[in-house]
């Protein structure tokens, strides 16, 4: 049986295997953390609302980019290898509105049953 995590189990989850780029990650861990990255990037900007605390808040956003970039790099990267693709795959993102399109999608398709070449399937 499949056990349900929550999007703070899930974000958790990707900092605590912080530099780990072999394996594999499901769906749900890589969307959640990037759900959660989208609401603190939210909750960051209203703080430049504040006139007190604005001012320092683009240093809050900084630390916290350069905080997550290994990890949200290391989940895209085993992302991809749910879906038996190796991580240069990522280079196709970076083709003008085609590429970010079809990235999306191809984050967005469901795991190859079953062990694969990166690993065993994590929804077992």
């Amino acid at each position: 049986m499949v056990k349900k995590n929550n999007m703070v189990e899930n974000y958790m989850a990707v900092l605590k295997k912080y530099a780990q780029f072999d394996g594999r990650s499901r769906r749900a861990e890589y969307w959640q953390f990037f759900l959660a990255n989208i609401i603190v990037a939210i909750i960051i900007s209203l703080l430049n609302l504040i006139p007190v605390v604005g001012e320092i808040a683009w240093i809050l956003s900084v630390l916290y980019s350069l905080a997550v970039f290994v990890p949200g790099l290391a989940v895209c990267i085993r992302r991809l290898h749910d879906i038996n693709k190796p991580w240069h795959w990522m280079f196709f993102s970076c083709i003008p509105v085609v590429g970010g399109i079809w990235f999306i999608v191809l984050l967005a398709t469901e795991g190859t049953k079953g062990d694969n070449q990166f690993g065993s399937d994590p929804k077992i």
